[in-house]
């Protein structure tokens, strides 16, 4: 992929270039990531799933953004470079805020460490009982810092979002952030799908808050089937845990370098990003 424009930032996944007049653009590769290291095999239309996903969730979440006098970041996603077409969106530029805004609906991951020794997540108490896989009574805000490429996101409780983002703008975002979660777990389960957590980033824009980045994609959210889904055990996945899963099974220590993942595990993979995005819009990806 060449862009002739100038390259702003290279993420763990994507590139943003200079668009010139306040506007960007986004670039989704086919990497993938995990443990916070880029790992050396793509995922062959991975970049295209993301994209195409992300502008079809950004117009299903437009009402619940109006409803809170905030907007997204799209500007377009057919113009842009035809060397790009496809896995690229036109993006106004924001004044991101340091945050990323957390929200779950169930018990997985990091949140099931940190339940299991302390009760809570951050200063969200929970109740007793859970386990992997449970369904939250109702979803809660978890926050986390914004971390560089190879650095480690770490959950930051409430306070601290008021300290860097002030009382007001930490409340908006809180209550935000839980709608946008509210709406997306309700067009995922009619889809079949259980959101099981998901973050959001939000940017500035004249005062206002956006949301951009990528919204509801298999890189940033955990998605599950719901028919199989059973609390108590790691839950089947439409998502990039499949990979995770597996580095962890082939004893990788997490220093060296990560190893190249095999042919069928890169095909499996492949195949629930796509099946994602095929069942929440209903339309084939092609």
């Amino acid at each position: 992929m060449t862009v002739d424009l100038p390259l702003v930032a290279r993420g763990k996944v994507r590139e943003v270039y200079d668009a010139g007049s306040d506007r960007l653009l986004l670039v989704a590769s086919d990497r993938i990531s995990a443990y916070d290291v880029v790992l050396p095999t793509p995922i062959p239309d991975k970049g295209r799933v993301l994209t195409r996903l992300s502008v079809w969730w950004f117009e299903q979440l437009t009402p619940v953004l109006s409803s809170f006098g905030a907007t997204h970041h799209l500007v377009s996603a057919t113009d842009v470079p035809a060397a790009v077409a496809g896995r690229a969106m036109l993006v106004r530029r924001l004044e991101m805020l340091p945050v990323e805004c957390v929200a779950r609906g169930y018990l997985s991951g990091g949140g099931t460490k940190e339940y299991e020794r302390t009760g809570s997540i951050r200063d969200v108490v929970l109740p007793a009982g859970l386990v992997e896989g449970s369904q939250l009574p109702t979803p809660v805000f978890t926050p986390s810092t914004k971390a560089e490429i190879g650095e480690h996101d770490e959950p930051i409780d409430f306070p601290r979002v008021v300290s860097l983002v002030g009382a007001e703008r930490a409340e908006e975002l809180r209550e935000l952030t839980l709608a946008l979660y509210r709406r997306g777990a309700e067009i995922a389960r009619d889809a079949g799908i259980v959101l099981a957590d998901t973050k959001f980033e939000f940017g500035l824009s004249g005062g206002g808050l956006v949301l951009g980045d990528e919204v509801l994609t298999p890189d940033s959210s955990r998605f599950w089937p719901a028919d199989t889904w059973a609390p108590g055990s790691v839950q089947p996945s439409y998502d990039k845990q499949f990979v995770r899963d597996w580095l962890t099974s082939s004893g990788w220590d997490r220093v060296s370098a990560p190893p190249e993942l095999p042919a069928d595990v890169v095909a499996a993979t492949r195949e629930r990003y796509v099946t994602a995005y095929e069942r929440l819009t209903g339309t084939p990806f092609a």
